[in-house]
């Protein structure tokens, strides 16, 4: 879709190299600090969710459960919550799925605290999945709403920044509470207390509402996201190329493994390790707020993705316990690159009214690569090892090894069939 190289909403005197100029808009500014708190406050309830149920069930299986209940609304309604977004107002989607989520925490406060039946919990979790599943399109639709297009690529990278600031602080700050209190309760309180901060914050963004005309929820309606990316090589192109390097190039799953069989670093040193990636993209997301525009975002994304393949070949293959560390900083810097062009490209082109949609569609393919990403790490792992007649470690080094090359391969898969990718140029129109 042609866009024009000169935004309109742009004022006379609003420098396009502004870091800042984006969080001086207070809608952006309120949505921002919402998403901040509510993603900490997210990240501190997960690590109470796993201690709590593996204290009092004593089984992995509780703790796998989890992620099912969690991820069943994703497949079951991300089409039907793309619909809804395009068809209704965003804003009090949003604030209506912050709602649910507050009250979920202040749910599972009360079943910690009196010890109701660990059924309760996985409830409770169910819900909050089907409002985030519902939340998630809503939300990203909504941004091109609250800010100018010419700055809108610089309301990603803030919003990566503070997603993975949240990533670092809210697992250390909750697993600090849970060591002072050991109440889960009290960090599930401080989940339901940031999410009902988000719903104050999030009823203070004024944004001009769109006329909608609700139509049918039938299945033309609901796949036109999917017809729309088909028909846009741009986005198709790089939708492939961010599922495949998900899918291929994770290792987060096989971090265990690395930090005591191979790196011989030990919890601690797991707790680096998991740390590493969120820091490498918050770093990133600093240069690119402080930067101007990507002027060649196709080209930049491709060398990202190829970045983070190296960095991933690399790592598998490191003894050394810092260096794997640094590559992994490596791969978090190059992954905030990608995931801030695709959010981009995404939102400015995709017409307003097939933006919930399109962004469901996207969470969709990048939800389900992470969770397919994993299984593939750990079933590749697990059977290379053995088979070879070697230990698991064995087997995570070569899963880990044959997914940098298998993401690399696509980078020049996609840099070849998708040409338009390569030659994409300014982000900020």
């Amino acid at each position: 879709m042609a866009a024009p190289d000169e935004d309109p909403l742009r004022p006379a005197d609003e420098p396009a190299s502004d870091p800042y100029a984006v969080l001086r808009n207070p809608d952006y500014a309120l949505y921002l600090a919402g998403r901040l708190v509510s993603v900490l406050g997210q990240q501190m309830a997960t690590v109470a969710i796993g201690w709590e149920l593996y204290d009092r069930t004593g089984t992995a299986w509780s703790l796998g459960l989890v992620g099912l209940v969690q991820m069943l609304p994703m497949l079951l309604f991300t089409l039907p919550a793309g619909h809804v977004a395009d068809h209704y107002d965003r804003r009090r989607i949003v604030i209506f799925c912050t709602a649910v989520l507050a009250l979920s925490g202040t749910g599972l406060a009360l079943i910690s605290l009196f010890h109701a039946p660990v059924f309760w919990v996985y409830l409770l979790l169910w819900i909050a999945g089907v409002a985030r599943t519902f939340q998630w399109p809503a939300s990203a639709a909504l941004l091109p709403q609250l800010v100018p297009r010419h700055l809108f690529s610089r309301a990603v990278t803030w919003n990566s920044g503070a997603f993975h600031i949240a990533s670092v602080v809210g697992p250390a700050l909750g697993g600090t509470v849970l060591a002072w209190t050991h109440q889960p309760s009290v960090i599930y309180a401080l989940h339901a207390l940031a999410h009902f901060l988000c719903l104050i914050l999030l009823l203070n963004i004024r944004v001009c509402p769109i006329p909608r005309t609700p139509k049918p929820l039938n299945l033309q309606n609901l796949l036109t996201g999917f017809q729309f990316l088909f028909q846009q090589r741009v986005l198709l192109g790089v939708l492939t190329l961010d599922l495949f390097a998900v899918l291929l190039g994770g290792v987060t799953t096989l971090l265990p493994i690395f930090a005591r069989d191979i790196l011989q670093a030990g919890p601690d040193g797991l707790g680096l390790l998991q740390a590493a990636m969120p820091i490498g993209a918050v770093l990133c997301a600093l240069v690119l707020a402080h930067r101007p525009p990507l002027q060649r975002a196709g080209r930049t994304m491709l060398q990202a993705v190829a970045a983070f393949g190296c960095a991933t070949v690399a790592f598998g293959l490191s003894p050394w316990f810092w260096v794997s560390f640094a590559l992994l900083v490596v791969c978090g810097a190059a992954d905030n690159v990608s995931v801030v062009v695709r959010h981009t490209l995404v939102q400015l082109l995709t017409p307003d009214e097939k933006r919930g949609r399109v962004s469901a569609v996207n969470s969709l393919f990048i939800g389900t690569s992470n969770e397919l990403g994993g299984f593939r790490a750990g079933t590749v792992a697990h059977w290379c090892g053995p088979a070879l007649g070697n230990s698991i470690a064995t087997g995570a080094i070569i899963s880990v090894v044959a997914g940098g090359v298998g993401t690399l391969l696509t980078v020049l898969a996609v840099a070849w069939l998708w040409p338009e990718v390569r030659r994409y140029g300014r982000l900020d129109t």
